[in-house]
Order: structure tokens, then C-alpha cells, then sequence
């Protein structure tokens, strides 16, 4: 064994080797899309772009899309797809990396470059009346894609985020082999709305006509076409779906869900600091912490925390246990904190509360 002048041995250190491993497999998931991207354009898959529901101020838009490469037939999918729609099929098209993308909204135009995994995700500095507009974009040989932002006014004092998985859908995560069945393998026709959910976020809609309603999940952009088919298909408000991006970082194996919804909603307040928002998640995963932290760093853009609270069977197959009340989160002092197992005990704390 080699020794250094000291003595001691010249091994690299547990945090080195760990470093190492994952920029390993960074560079591999890197070379893996480039084969893939290659491979499908060999076979002649078409550019494909997906422009997703957006939203702003009067001073910026966030533009949300995504370009893919996809064969003649998967093309053929559209929203009103047959019965038999599996979730591996969200999964089988090939990220267009890099890819030119022009987007048209209202007199402007600009053109952009999508990131490694063909995802468009920026504030373009435009100015845009309140309401909701529409958005145009096109990718390198697609076909130009149409969807909505909606631009917030300055005078709307509030606004929802919902989370997704345990929330608005029962879809027992992450338990690794039920997820796994959830996102290939299900008729995306069989997922199970949350009870009362949707009434009470419609409930919401009505009582705040002109706010705005997004949907912060972990879940991967690929899924995006799926969450929106089912939020739609279940009377869910329309709203933009802010999800994020699979494989290994140049820092971590995984990247972090939690980590995702805590930039998000800083992102949100930074953006809209004259809007209380009321957080909507459930206690099988992250949200009362991550809830509980940003109403701490930012009191005053919160309206409500609202935990969908899973029954002992949902908990014990999204977690393996339900957490103990002795360890449950602490609502932060001044901050209304609702708890329930279904949408309509939650909307009886938020009439209550004068939210509804």
C-alpha cells in the first residue's frame, strides 16, 4: 500500500469516492440520453413540442414546456386518448436535449434553449394585462403547441398550491413497487381521486375566482400530460403543473423532491410578495415540514397550511408506518393550520376560517 511522506495511507476520503461516484453517474446518465437521442433520430422520431399551462405578473411569464422526440405512433396520443393508456408510455419518448424553441406571446417572441432533458422552464420579462393569455411554441421541425398563462394581478391578495401524490391522488408513494405500478403499469383511467378533494378545491375556485391554482409535486415532467388529463377528467381547477426532472445531478444520485418544492414556493414569494397562499399537501411524505419551514422564512405569504392527514392503510403504504403524533410537525405560531382526512373536514375548518 502507498504510503505518503507522514505515513499515512494515500486513500481517498468517504467524500471523495462519493463525489466521484455520482459525477460517474452524472456522465453516464449523460451518455445514456445522447445514445438514446441518437438512436431515435436514426429511426426517424419526430420533434415534438409540449407547451404546458404557465403563469406571471404584469411584468414576467414563467413559460413551461418540453421537447421530445417520438415515434409516429405515440404521436398519435392525444388528450383524448382510448381507455387504455398505461403511464409507461409517458416514459417511452426520448428528450430532445437542447433544443431551439421559439415562443410567441402576444407581440413578443423569443427563442430559447431547453435544458438536458428537452425541459423549457423561464420568467420572459414581458409585460401582460391580468387574465389569461395564450402562449405559442415550436421546437426545431415540430408543429407549433398551444397553451394558457394566466397573469396575476398586482390587486390579487391570494392564491393555492395543491401537491399532488397522497393529495389530489391516491397513489401510495413512494413505496417503490406501488409507485412503480402507479407510474408504468396503471390504466391511468383507474387512479383514484382523493374524496372531497376536488369539491373543496372547486369550493375554493368559486370563492376566489381570479386566483391562481398551481400544482407543486416531485412527480417527473414526463408525467405531466397524465396529472393534467386527470386533474381535468376529476373537475380539479385548472392550474400549472410544477413538477421537476429524473436522474443523478453533478451533486446528488437523486435529485431532491423536497429541495424542488422549498425553491418553488421561494420562488413564489419572491415573485408575488403581495399574495398569501394557501398550501395544500398530506403528511405521508415532506409537506408539513417543508409548509412549516416556509411559513418560519416568510410569514406573511401564507394564508393556510392545509395536511391531508392519510388513513392508517395509505399511511403504512406510502411510509411503512404512520408518523407519531409525538413527532408530528408543530404549526408555526400565527399560522392557521388545518388538518383532515378528506375535502369536506377541510372545507368546513377553511368556511370557517373565512376562506371559503
Amino acid at each position: 500500500m502507498a504510503k505518503d511522506s507522514g505515513g499515512g495511507d494515500l486513500l481517498p476520503t468517504v467524500d471523495q469516492v462519493t463525489e466521484e461516484a455520482i459525477n460517474i453517474g452524472y456522465r453516464f446518465d449523460q451518455k445514456l440520453q445522447r445514445w438514446r437521442q441518437g438512436r431515435a433520430t436514426q429511426r426517424g422520431d419526430i420533434p415534438t413540442m409540449l407547451a404546458f399551462d404557465g403563469y406571471g405578473s404584469p411584468r414576467y411569464v414563467r413559460a413551461l414546456g418540453r421537447v421530445l422526440l417520438k415515434t409516429r405512433s405515440l404521436i398519435q396520443d392525444t388528450d383524448d386518448a382510448d381507455e387504455s393508456i398505461r403511464g409507461w408510455r409517458s416514459f417511452s419518448s426520448v428528450p430532445f436535449a437542447f433544443a431551439h424553441v421559439n415562443i410567441w406571446l402576444g407581440d413578443h417572441e423569443f427563442h430559447l434553449v431547453a435544458d438536458k432533458g428537452g425541459v423549457i422552464d423561464v420568467d420572459l420579462n414581458v409585460s401582460m394585462a391580468p387574465g389569461v393569455h395564450s402562449i405559442y411554441m415550436q421546437a426545431e421541425g415540430s408543429e407549433v403547441t398551444e397553451a394558457k398563462v394566466t397573469v396575476v394581478s398586482d390587486q390579487q391578495y391570494l392564491g393555492v398550491v395543491c401537491d399532488v401524490d397522497d393529495t389530489v391522488m391516491v397513489t401510495a408513494l413512494p413505496r417503490p413497487m406501488l409507485a412503480a405500478w402507479n407510474s408504468f403499469v396503471a390504466n391511468e383511467h383507474a387512479r383514484i381521486p382523493t374524496p372531497g378533494m376536488s369539491t373543496m378545491m372547486d369550493r375554493l375556485r368559486r370563492k376566489h375566482p381570479n386566483a391562481p391554482f398551481l400544482y407543486l409535486s416531485t412527480g417527473a415532467w414526463n408525467v405531466a400530460p397524465t396529472l393534467r388529463r386527470f386533474l381535468t377528467r376529476n373537475a380539479y381547477p385548472s392550474g400549472a403543473l410544477l413538477l421537476t426532472d429524473w436522474g443523478p445531478t453533478t451533486e446528488r444520485w437523486f435529485r431532491s423532491g423536497a429541495q424542488h418544492k422549498v425553491q418553488n414556493l421561494q420562488r413564489l414569494a419572491a415573485n408575488f410578495p403581495h399574495v398569501k397562499w394557501i398550501l395544500i399537501g398530506d403528511d405521508g411524505q415532506h409537506d408539513p415540514q417543508i409548509y412549516a419551514g416556509f411559513a418560519e422564512r416568510y410569514p406573511d405569504s401564507v394564508a393556510a397550511v392545509v395536511i391531508r392527514n392519510l388513513s392508517p392503510t395509505e399511511a403504512v403504504l406510502a411510509n411503512g408506518a404512520r408518523v407519531p403524533d409525538g413527532h408530528r410537525v408543530i404549526s408555526p405560531e400565527g399560522v392557521l393550520w388545518i388538518e383532515a382526512n378528506d375535502g369536506a373536514s377541510i372545507s368546513d375548518q377553511l368556511q370557517a376560517a373565512g376562506l371559503l
